[in-house]
This record gives structure tokens, C-alpha cells and sequence, in this order.
């Protein structure tokens, strides 16, 4: 199996700001897998956050992966290959993106079926309004027109003005992320103050080590509270059950197609609500997320939606909904004549 890689710099349309930092560009790294005429395509995304970076990708890639004399199951292919990544989820996930791209081509069926979904649509998406120049919501609402759910970033000295400047313009239900920027004290106020706000729920309110903290959030809290910095992996979520009502399961952040639902799975047996979120990627990654979106209850796949120059052409978005495209595999088509992409 021959393996290609390229880094590509992301734009965003304004600078995407979170509790922890902001950024006007995210460098991806493109992988692709060929054997017998089909290309398998995946996408890393890195964060910071986790302690990964594009630099470090490249590094692993450009001292080679051993891949299989011959072809194997996903499953197997994971097995032998994933090991390799040295425990970056990013990596991890390109190249099972990549791999089910080219084996479900390879099998004459579209990533959807491998998992048992017939549906092509996902629930709605939200659109992010991310932390920035206050005067600038007007304007981001307005660019938020087609989508009937907001992604509101917080986590700030000014979040109540946010919230008050955004509701000037709207009374679209807005979800709220907080990435991890409150404590106990305000993450109480916040949720009292925004219970009449039509926030449907809180993301990841209190820092990931906190968990007793969001435990006794929980049950003072009039909004539910879903996980994200929480929730990384497979084993985290009996870990957290207890302090969250739902959980936002993340590709770049799980490493894994497979381990993505099999995480859909354990939350439907924990009763857990389940939301599909992103970091700022592009289509591929995005449409990756897409093919397992009917299995779950919220959508936040909107990071191919913030960026000015997407190479690729794949999950489309009607009347606000997720909508996975037709063909094989991933179902993707480059859209840009760049060198080094495919």
C-alpha cells in the first residue's frame, strides 16, 4: 500500500476563538492510501490541547508506517497499524479515516453502510459564533441564517455580554461551550442565569480534572451538561457517566472510526445523550463524522462551514440538517488544483 502525506493551512473566515486561545489558521496533514487503482483519503487535525501538532505528525510519517503485505479487515488494520502512531489520536484517525475510505471503495459501498446505516441525513448541525470582537455578532448571526441551532463559545470575563448581544439579533436555540473555562462558582451562576436563555445544554463547563466539581454541577444545574475535554476515549465514559448527561465524541480526538462507535454505543447503554462535534477540519474529516451522524442525537459539524478555503467537496448541509454525500467510500472530490493534494 503506497502512503502520500501533505500539510494544508486552513483559514478561517474570522479568528476562532475558545477559552484557551485564539487561531486564524489550523494546519492539517492529508494522508493518503492507493492500492489497486483506489485512494483512501484521511485527515489529522491536531490540538494543542492534547499535546499533538502537525510538526510532530510529519515527523512520524516521514520515518515511515509498516503497513500489511495485504489487505486486511479495518479492524485488523487498525490493529497493526494505530500502534505505530505513538499514541496520537490525530494520526491515529487519518489513518483510519483513510484506510475505510479505500477498503469500502474497495468493497463497492459507501462508509455509512460498513456501519449499518441506510439513512442520509444526520441531525442538525449547529454553527459556531466563536469568542472574538463583540461588535462582530451582528455580522455572525447574519452568516448564521441557514443553520436553526448557534454554537456559542464562553468561557470570558464578558460571557454574559455574549449571550445579551446574541439574543439582540436572535432567539435561535444556542448551545454554550465553555472548553473547560469556568469554575464551580460561576459554571452555577451561568447556568441558573442561562436556564431562561433557550440554551439547550453546556458544554464541558468546568476544567477535565474537575469531575466531582461537574458531579455536584450537575445536580444544581437547570441545563443538561455534556462532556467533551472528558471525553476522549472508549474507557473514559463509565469514568464520567455519573457527572454529565451527555457526551461530544470527536474523531481527531477518539483516534478511531471503529472506536467512534463503539463510544456510540456505550453512551446508548449509559443513557447518555450523544453529540458529534469537530475541530476545525475539512471535508474529509467532516465527512468522516457524517457517516456515523444518524446514529446519534446532536450535530456540531461545522468546521469545513468556518474555513475560506476547503480543498474538498463532500457532507452537504439542508435546511440545517447533515446530509452524507453519495458514492463509495468517504464519497469525497477534490476541489482544489493545489500541488500535493489528491
Amino acid at each position: 500500500m503506497k502512503l502520500s502525506f501533505t500539510r494544508y493551512h486552513l483559514h478561517c473566515f474570522h479568528p476562532f476563538g475558545i477559552s484557551r486561545n485564539t487561531h486564524e489558521s489550523y494546519t492539517e496533514i492529508f494522508v493518503y492510501l492507493e492500492q489497486e487503482g483506489i485512494l483512501g483519503r484521511g485527515e489529522a487535525s491536531p490540538s494543542e490541547r492534547y499535546g499533538e501538532s502537525a510538526d510532530l505528525i510529519l515527523s512520524k510519517l516521514e520515518k515511515g508506517i509498516k503497513f500489511p503485505e495485504v489487505p486486511l479487515s479495518p479492524q485488523k488494520f487498525e490493529a497493526n497499524v494505530l500502534p505505530q502512531c505513538n499514541g496520537i489520536k490525530a494520526m491515529e484517525m487519518a489513518f483510519s479515516m483513510a484506510y475505510l475510505d479505500w477498503w469500502t471503495q474497495k468493497e463497492g459501498m459507501a462508509m455509512k453502510n460498513f456501519f449499518g446505516i441506510d439513512d442520509k441525513k444526520g441531525p442538525q448541525t449547529s454553527f459556531t459564533i466563536a469568542i472574538g470582537n463583540i461588535n462582530l455578532i451582528p455580522q455572525k448571526v447574519k452568516e448564521a441564517e441557514p443553520y436553526n441551532i448557534l454554537k456559542v463559545k464562553l468561557g470570558t470575563d464578558h460571557d454574559y455580554e455574549i449571550i445579551n448581544a446574541i439574543r439582540a439579533e436572535t432567539d435561535k436555540v444556542i448551545r454554550v461551550d465553555a472548553n473547560e473555562g469556568w469554575n464551580l462558582e460561576t459554571a452555577v451562576e451561568m447556568c441558573k442565569w442561562l436556564a431562561d436563555k433557550n440554551v439547550e445544554y453546556v458544554e464541558q463547563p468546568l476544567p477535565a480534572e474537575n469531575v466531582a466539581e461537574t458531579a455536584e454541577l450537575k445536580n444544581k444545574s437547570p441545563i443538561p451538561l455534556f462532556a467533551d475535554e472528558n471525553c476522549i476515549i472508549p474507557d473514559n465514559i463509565p469514568e464520567i457517566a455519573h457527572a454529565f448527561d451527555g457526551i461530544n465524541i470527536k474523531l481527531m480526538k477518539c483516534g478511531s472510526m471503529l472506536k467512534a462507535k463503539e463510544m456510540i454505543e456505550m453512551a446508548r447503554e449509559l443513557d447518555l445523550s450523544i453529540m458529534l462535534g469537530c475541530m476545525i477540519e475539512s471535508s474529509i474529516g467532516i465527512t468522516a463524522a457524517a457517516h456515523l451522524s444518524p446514529l446519534v442525537d446532536h450535530a456540531d459539524l461545522d468546521g469545513h462551514l468556518l474555513i475560506d478555503n476547503d480543498p474538498y467537496i463532500g457532507v452537504r448541509i439542508e435546511d440545517g440538517r447533515v446530509v452524507i454525500p453519495d458514492g463509495l467510500g468517504l464519497g469525497i472530490e477534490l476541489d482544489s488544483d493545489q500541488p500535493g493534494l489528491k
